[in-house]
């Protein structure tokens, strides 16, 4: 059986653990707004609409802020078509997803909805098909307590106080050519830089994103965020990184290790913004915004999901709506252990998506909701992962794969909460065949014990949770786990992730 040997010392820290970083993503994408959280006739159904169910389930999952409405939607978006009276509000065809959107579910809907789940508003705005003015429209009628015309309207309209929306995104990814409004990185660091000095004359305290690259292999990646940067670093706060993965012709080994690509990604952005902040003579760091993350299956998307037809613009269809497996959700966790492990600069992220629309909690109208299997890493990690991520020293045997070259069996992330005392460990085996024995040395954390521990694996990597069968796979408790003077000895199955926590 392999080994590995891990480090854990409080002493040396990456940085500080910003709540943020577990954030979700809602877009009006498919059933992810209607026939998500959004149900009127379903028997958990409340007042207004919304699903405790689902409330129940995100509750649960533990996210943080949530970006909306979009997304590639917004960039056709007009926002004042989602306030008012909802029998006034205009249907509009979303060319985004070849669908039709009702605007039944608009601001003030998704705002009570936040609030039922306990998450914080992070506003993406129309950069793509509007511009400066729009936004700051949207800023007004959002933020501004009263005594303009947009801040009344929001008053007449049932929302007296503001919604005091405080991250924004300026657009969304404006570097692919499928966005509405595409624009060069010069045209787009031009007007992102204006929106963002305009909003900031509003309100100063703002926490502002400008897009980075929506794929670490678009061709323009690198070069986009430095032009972009260059006109947008003084005024912004964060930069965006959007990564997909999926398995692509059988290669499971290469699927497995595709936090190699995540990391790569976050430190050429970081290296790229601070070449530019080198060049102003600028003291300040620009930090990351991953505020589109998850496994997606896009070929899956062009081949069987893509909507196509002039008289073909239905009302929340069936879009990438993934079952995920068992390795899909290793990954999906080795994906948070890379923005751990990177927490000094990237302090916001976004799980693309919550419900339905890749998502690790499905429905069906007038039914059931569960929990996929990407759900169990999220929800761990975001309980147990408090504090700050500490640099680790780790040995671990390699394996070769045909995309990223040799790559470690094992990847790991430890977290330590000065206040609590508390600890925890997420670790990953890649291997397909053998289970890894992972000796841990914890003597820099005194004396602890074991608190918890969670592993997610399977004989058949591929099984899932299904409306058929909705608990197949579960994370159980990992009976291996050992400790004694000082180490902690863990035996981590075949394509498996754990969380251990201590105290």
């Amino acid at each position: 059986m392999p080994s590995a040997h891990l480090t854990v010392d409080p002493h040396f820290s990456v940085g500080p653990i910003q709540r943020r970083l577990f954030g979700g993503f809602v877009e009006h994408l498919g059933r992810h707004v209607y026939d998500g959280i959004y149900e009127p006739g379903h028997p958990t159904a409340d007042a207004c609409g919304f699903r405790a169910d689902v409330v129940d389930l995100v509750k649960e999952l533990g996210v943080s802020t949530i970006r909306y409405p979009g997304g590639n939607f917004v960039s056709g978006f007009r926002w004042e078509d989602s306030v008012g009276p909802r029998e006034e509000r205009p249907r509009r065809l979303d060319l985004a997803w070849h669908s039709t959107e009702t605007n039944e579910v608009g601001l003030h809907e998704f705002s009570h909805w936040l609030e039922k789940v306990g998450s914080d508003l992070m506003m993406a705005v129309n950069l793509g098909t509007r511009g400066t003015l729009e936004a700051l429209d949207l800023l007004e009628y959002s933020n501004v307590r009263g005594g303009t015309t947009l801040s009344e309207q929001r008053r007449a309209n049932g929302r007296d106080e503001p919604f005091a929306v405080e991250m924004w995104c300026l657009g969304n990814e404006m570097d692919g050519p499928w966005q509405l409004g595409h624009r060069s990185a010069d045209d787009y660091g031009k007007i992102a830089s204006q929106t963002a000095k305009a909003m900031r004359q509003v309100d100063p305290s703002l926490k502002l994103v400008v897009c980075g690259s929506s794929s670490a292999h678009m061709p323009t990646f690198g070069e986009w965020e430095r032009v972009v940067l260059g006109h947008t670093y003084d005024d912004i706060d964060y930069i965006s990184c959007h990564a997909y993965y999926e398995e692509r012709d059988g290669d499971l080994g290469s699927f497995l290790a595709s936090a190699v690509d995540m990391d790569g990604f976050i430190e050429t952005v970081v290296a790229t913004a601070d070449h530019v902040g080198a060049v102003r003579g600028s003291k300040k760091k620009i930090e990351i915004s991953f505020d589109e993350w998850n496994v997606w299956y896009i070929d899956r998307f062009h081949g069987v999901d893509k909507i196509e037809g002039i008289e073909n613009w239905p009302v929340a269809p069936r879009l990438l709506e993934d079952v995920y497996s068992v390795a899909d959700a290793v990954v999906f966790g080795n994906l948070m252990i890379s923005l751990l492990k990177h927490a000094d600069r990237v302090t916001s992220a976004s799980l693309a998506q919550l419900v339905n629309v890749i998502a690790p909690i499905m429905t069906e109208p007038g039914g059931p909701a569960w929990r996929q299997t990407t759900f169990f890493p999220f929800s761990i990690t975001s309980r147990l992962a408090q504090g700050e991520a500490l640099q680790l020293k780790l040995e671990s045997p390699t394996y070769e794969t045909k995309v990223y070259g040799e790559v470690s069996l094992v990847d790991a992330v430890a977290t330590f909460d000065r206040q609590s005392g508390r600890s925890a460990v997420f670790l990953v085996n890649r291997s397909q065949d053998e289970a890894v024995t992972i000796t841990i040395d914890i003597a820099a954390l005194g004396e602890v014990s074991v608190l918890e521990t969670h592993t997610l694996s399977d004989d058949d990597v591929y099984a899932k949770n299904t409306l058929e069968d909705r608990e197949r796979v579960a994370p159980r408790s990992n009976d291996s786990v050992s400790t004694d003077a000082g180490e902690l000895t863990v035996t981590l199955p075949p394509v498996s992730w754990t969380a251990i926590a201590l105290g």
